[in-house]
């Protein structure tokens, strides 16, 4: 099982009763905001008045942190706006760097499906996948405090709608335990949690053709 926090987050969307990934718009968005976590973590890029600012600018050595952490270094945004960007790009590349670690198996579908996706992934070990999104569930219901890495998968998972692992039922009977989840994001950087918050009209929108992958 990968350790990155992206790499997670894409198992996490990942329904493996259909073998496919939830809703592909909706995990880009999702993935955008896990790698900016993750490089927040790392103490490489910090909220600096609701945009992202490099503190760190030294490469990670990781395929998928380091084209984003060079943009945001050539470019200041808000924290939606990298949420919004090359999100196709980051998804691609969160799909290619797990295959590389040999955790899925990506396969091009041919032009003619170009109104689908183009890709199909199939994950090796969908067991270990399956046990990754019961233990966030059974998080999600008390059972045990949430890790720092817990608390931003189950709050994307959330507000992303990904209801294999958050039900609708679950998302309204634990409304408060997800606000506290999300919260967690404010202690990385507050313009994250207040971007991962509107994250429901941010999709809305993009899968209503406003800027929709």
């Amino acid at each position: 099982m990968t350790q990155s926090l992206y790499g997670r987050m894409y198992l996490v969307a990942y329904d493996t009763d259909t073998g496919a990934l939830y809703d592909r718009t909706r995990a880009g968005f999702l993935l955008r905001v896990a790698v900016l976590a993750e490089l927040a973590g790392l103490g490489r890029v910090v909220d600096a008045a609701g945009q992202v600012a490099v503190a760190d600018s030294r490469p990670t050595g990781d395929p998928v942190l380091d084209p984003v952490l060079r943009r945001a270094g050539a470019h200041r945004r808000t924290w939606k706006a990298w949420v919004r960007a090359d999100r196709k790009e980051t998804l691609g590349a969160v799909e290619d760097r797990l295959a590389e670690l040999g955790l899925v198996t990506v396969r091009e579908r041919a032009a003619g499906f170009a109104r689908s996706a183009r890709r199909e992934v199939t994950v090796h070990d969908a067991a270990a996948v399956r046990a990754l999104q019961g233990g966030l569930a059974a998080l999600l219901r008390g059972d045990g405090p949430a890790g720092p890495d817990e608390a931003v998968l189950l709050a994307l998972a959330s507000a992303g709608g990904a209801r294999h692992v958050v039900p609708r039922a679950d998302a309204r009977a634990e409304a408060g335990r997800i606000d506290a989840l999300t919260g967690r994001l404010d202690d990385i950087a507050p313009s994250l949690g207040r971007a991962v918050r509107g994250l429901g009209t941010t999709l809305v929108a993009a899968q209503g053709g406003m800027g929709g992958g």
